[in-house]
């Protein structure tokens, strides 16, 4: 086992972390720069990156750029891996051990299939495809990830019923995004427990880090957060300036700033 996918192991075993979403070098050296202990990719935050919406690059795309995230720090990497790229079981375990030998230290797999009509895969299938992950990846902090709440099927029983399946399968994590509130959280912890939890903050929330940890969540990630409140500031600069006026520079980062803390790093 590499020391890094070692040390994410450990970041796992108690406490609770924040677990920030970058989405190129840039972003990631500055979160290592701010002493986060690991970092994860965001699919939407690369895809927008690259011009492209959530959900529509490739995997030897997705693979290429968990190579540059890896390579940018020394931290930890968790790669965001949407369905693993693959319909599946057999394509799923293929393309998470190409993702494995990028040097990610946790990998997650979702069970959504894109599909509107069918949002999430049957769970049978879906434990399959959490099985062959586990394979094809035995090292990796696996994260097993019910996506119902963001697919317009937001059925608690069916989420925790689904993660205890992936966490029976090998997962060594659980996520479902989309629940929020002390109650819903609570009750996906209890119900997958000794198993860590993941809890997905993507804005404002009246529950704090602190908050969370009371409530037994393992760690904590913010998605596309990040790169949503980056857009932000380019957005308003941007439109400001169509509009005539470089008043939307104000409050913009220091170039000498960030020349100097990126002059710490090697190419």
């Amino acid at each position: 086992m590499s020391p890094a996918a070692a040390a994410f192991r450990d970041l796992h075993a108690s406490g609770c972390f924040l677990l920030p979403n970058a989405w190129d070098r840039g972003s990631a050296r500055y979160l290592a720069g701010l002493g986060f202990p690991a970092i994860a990719s965001t699919s939407s935050g690369f895809a927008w990156s690259r011009g492209r919406p959530d959900g529509a690059m490739d995997v030897d795309s997705v693979l290429a750029h968990l190579v540059d995230l890896v390579t940018a720090t020394d931290l930890p990497v968790n790669a965001d891996f949407e369905n693993g790229f693959g319909r599946t079981a057999r394509e799923v375990g293929r393309h998470v051990a190409l993702a494995a030998s990028t040097g990610v230290a946790g990998l997650s797999i979702e069970d959504s299939t894109g599909d509107a009509d069918v949002p999430l895969f049957e769970l049978g299938e879906a434990v399959d495809r959490i099985g062959a992950a586990r394979e094809a990846a035995p090292e990796v902090v696996l994260v097993g990830r019910s996506e119902g709440f963001l697919w317009g099927r937001p059925d608690l029983d069916e989420t925790i019923r689904r993660l205890r399946a992936y966490a029976d399968a090998g997962a060594d994590c659980l996520y479902a995004p989309g629940i929020s509130g002390r109650e819903q959280i609570s009750a996906v912890v209890e119900a997958v427990a000794p198993k860590p939890v993941n809890v997905l903050v993507g804005g404002p929330s009246d529950l704090s880090v602190a908050d969370l940890a009371a409530l037994g969540v393992r760690r904590i990630s913010v998605g596309g957060a990040l790169a949503r409140a980056a857009w932000a500031g380019f957005e308003q600069a941007a439109r400001t300036l169509a509009d005539g006026s470089f008043a939307g520079f104000e409050g913009a980062a220091s170039g000498a700033d960030l020349n100097s803390f990126f002059s710490s790093y090697d190419a």
